[in-house]
């Protein structure tokens, strides 16, 4: 059973969510909250599989609830998808950042938003390729970072591949293909790169990507350094 928490300041997206959500055999919606501080305590008392949070809420805004999930030991095994009206809106690279594993658009088709969920749940980021350009869009318009330290040095050579192609918006049957590897193992290289650089989802890895300067922003074609 996939236990949600639904963090919203509005009650018919609540209700709306959880109407839908409850029709499903497999998802059990826990808690609603209607701001982020009422969001965090709820998610220590449930500890829910999967956290939809609004980004804008009063009290606690989404971003810092988030934060405060992603640094809260007890709350590990919390995905935190985020919810916008706004599409890709100045927040969302602040959301991943934060620690979400990713967000959804509030008009999402049906069968899109309980995929999510079921994704989310699993532990994987939702993150489109569309999503992925907006982040390495970003990127290009600014400087790397010039100290890379040593966070990479951990990886295989393998690893590192898995984790460039991660940034490049590939799903791990596409990097399977890519590195003639079957989907286990690419599954395998991505979470091990993910557990080496503490990295809580594939949203967090991306970002590590472009900012220990992994990918260059600057290039089209994936390449490891």
């Amino acid at each position: 059973m996939i236990r949600v928490l639904l963090v919203d300041d509005q009650a018919l997206i609540r209700s709306g969510f959880r109407a839908f959500l409850d029709l499903e055999d497999d998802i059990e919606v826990v808690a609603e909250a209607a701001n982020g501080q009422e969001g965090l305590e709820l998610a220590r008392a449930h500890l829910p599989d999967v956290a939809l949070i609004d980004i804008r809420m009063p009290v606690l805004d989404g971003i810092e609830t988030t934060r405060r999930i992603a640094a809260d030991p007890a709350l590990t095994g919390v995905h935190v998808v985020m919810l916008t009206n706004y599409g890709f809106d100045e927040y969302v690279f602040d959301a991943l950042s934060a620690g979400a594993a990713g967000f959804l658009v509030k008009d999402i088709a049906p069968e899109d938003f309980l995929h999510a969920v079921r994704v989310a749940a699993r532990g994987d980021a939702l993150l489109a390729p569309s999503i992925t350009r907006k982040l390495i869009n970003r990127y290009v318009t600014q400087p790397l970072p010039t100290d890379t330290a040593t966070v990479l040095d951990g990886l295989t050579g393998r690893e590192r591949e898995a984790v460039v192609l991660v940034a490049h918006g590939l799903s791990n049957d596409e990097i399977a293909a890519r590195m003639v590897i079957s989907p286990l193992t690419a599954k395998t290289h991505v979470n091990r790169a993910m557990t080496k650089l503490h990295a809580r989802d594939r949203a967090q890895l991306v970002i590590l990507a472009y900012e220990s300067g992994l990918v260059a922003p600057r290039s089209s074609t994936p390449r490891v350094r």
